[in-house]
C-alpha cells in the first residue's frame, strides 16, 4: 500500500521537529517545509529577527530534516504573509483595534497557502507542531479538541480553520505534554531539544508594536485627548496605536487612582479612560464567525468562552444576534474584551467556533 504523503511545516523549533519525527515513525512519507515569510533580504536582519521566520530557523529545520533523512524545502510565502498578516495587523491598529496576527497567519498562510501548495505537489496532508487535536464528531463534522496539556493548548488561535482544512491536517503533538515532546527530541538526537519556545509576534520581535505600525504605515500616529466616558478631557495621549483596551501601565497620565483604557475612538482620535470596574462587561459582540463543531447556531447555548489567548475562560450564553454576528452574555462580568481580539467558544473540550470581537456592551 502506498504511503500517505504529508508536508510538515517546520519552524526549526522543538514541536514541529518532533511532529515530523512522529509522523515518520508512524509510516508517513514526510516532506519538511519552512515557510519563508520575512520581508527583508538582508541576512543580518533575518538572522537577528529570528522566531519562526528567521534564517536561524531555516538552518535548524534543515538540520533536523537531514537527521530524519526527509526531503526539505524553503517555500516563499512573503506576499501572502504581507497581505494577510502584516497589512491586516497594521490596519487593525490604525483603526483602534487589537488584532491577533497568529489567527490570521494560521488560517490564511499556514493553512490556506501552505495546504494549496502542498496539494499541488501531491501531498495528502499538512501537519504542524500545534498543541491541539482533531476529532470527528457524531454529526460528521471535524473539530479541534483541546490538547492533552492545558497550559500549552493552542486551539484558541486555530478556531478559524475550515472543514476542508481540518480534513487535510494532522496534529501529532497534541496528545502529549511539553516535557514528553522535549524527551522525544532528545531521543531523536535533535540539537534543538532544549531550544526555548518563541514568545513574541515573529515580525515584531522587540515587542514595539507602535513603532512597527508607524514604520509600515509611513506616518506618525497623531496625539489626541484622553477623555472620561462622559467626554471630559483628562490629558493628552501620544497616538491611538500605543494603547489597547484594558491597558493600565504606560499610559503616561496620573489621576490619583488606577485608570484603564476603556475604549479607543479612531474617528475622534480619543482614548477613553476609566476605573477597573468600568473595564468589566457581561456582553461581548463578535462578527466574522467561523463555526467548527456545528454548521451554525439555531438556538441559544451555554458554552465556555475565551476572549483572548491567555484568558482562562468563563461560562456564557451565546446566541445569533445578526446574520454574521453572535452575542455572548457572560455569567460573570469579564475584564477588557478588546475589539479585534477573538472570542472562541468551547463545548466541553471541543471548539464550537468563534469570531472577532466588535464590542463589549
Amino acid at each position: 500500500m502506498k504511503k500517505k504523503k504529508v508536508v510538515v511545516g517546520m519552524s526549526g523549533g522543538v514541536d514541529s521537529s518532533v511532529a515530523a519525527w512522529l509522523l515518520k515513525e508512524q509510516g508517513y512519507e514526510v516532506i519538511g517545509v519552512t515557510m519563508q515569510i520575512w520581508q527583508k533580504e538582508e541576512r543580518a536582519f533575518a538572522e537577528e529577527n529570528g522566531g519562526c521566520c528567521g534564517l536561524s530557523a531555516v538552518e535548524d529545520a534543515r538540520r533536523v530534516a537531514e537527521q530524519l533523512d526527509i526531503p526539505y524545502y524553503v517555500m516563499n510565502f512573503r506576499e501572502e504573509f504581507k497581505e494577510k498578516v502584516i497589512d491586516y495587523f497594521v490596519e487593525e491598529y490604525l483603526c483602534g483595534r487589537t488584532p491577533n496576527p497568529c489567527i490570521a497567519c494560521n488560517r490564511y498562510v499556514k493553512w490556506e497557502s501552505l495546504l494549496k501548495r502542498s496539494l499541488e505537489i501531491g501531498a495528502d496532508y499538512i501537519a504542524t507542531g500545534h498543541y491541539a487535536r482533531i476529532r470527528q464528531l457524531p454529526n460528521g463534522r471535524l473539530a479541534l479538541r483541546m490538547s492533552a496539556t492545558s497550559s500549552k493548548d493552542q486551539t484558541y488561535a486555530l478556531y478559524n480553520l475550515t472543514q476542508e482544512q481540518l480534513k487535510r491536517t494532522l496534529m501529532p503533538v497534541g496528545g502529549f505534554h511539553k516535557d514528553e515532546i522535549r524527551a522525544m527530541a532528545e531521543l531523536a538526537g535533535f540539537r534543538i531539544a532544549a531550544k526555548p519556545d518563541s514568545q513574541d509576534i515573529c515580525f515584531v520581535p522587540d515587542g514595539d508594536y507602535a513603532s512597527f505600525v508607524e514604520a509600515a504605515a509611513g506616518e506618525r500616529s497623531l496625539p489626541g485627548n484622553f477623555v472620561s466616558p462622559e467626554g471630559t478631557v483628562l490629558g493628552r495621549h501620544k497616538g491611538i496605536i500605543h494603547y489597547t483596551v484594558g491597558q493600565r501601565k504606560g499610559l503616561g497620565i496620573a489621576l490619583g487612582y488606577p485608570v484603564f483604557v476603556l475604549e479607543i475612538r479612531p474617528e475622534t482620535n480619543e482614548v477613553v479612560l476609566g476605573n477597573g470596574e468600568q473595564t468589566l462587561s457581561r456582553y461581548v459582540r463578535s462578527n466574522r464567525i467561523n463555526f467548527m463543531s456545528v454548521p451554525g447556531l439555531d438556538k441559544e447555548m451555554r458554552v465556555w468562552a475565551k476572549i483572548r489567548y491567555n484568558h482562562k475562560g468563563a461560562w456564557c450564553k451565546v446566541r445569533m444576534s445578526g446574520e454574521d454576528e453572535i452575542l455572548c452574555e457572560f455569567e460573570e462580568p469579564q475584564r477588557a474584551a478588546a475589539p479585534g481580539q477573538a472570542v472562541v467558544l468551547y463545548d466541553g473540550e471541543v471548539v464550537l467556533g468563534g469570531g472577532i470581537i466588535v464590542g463589549n456592551h
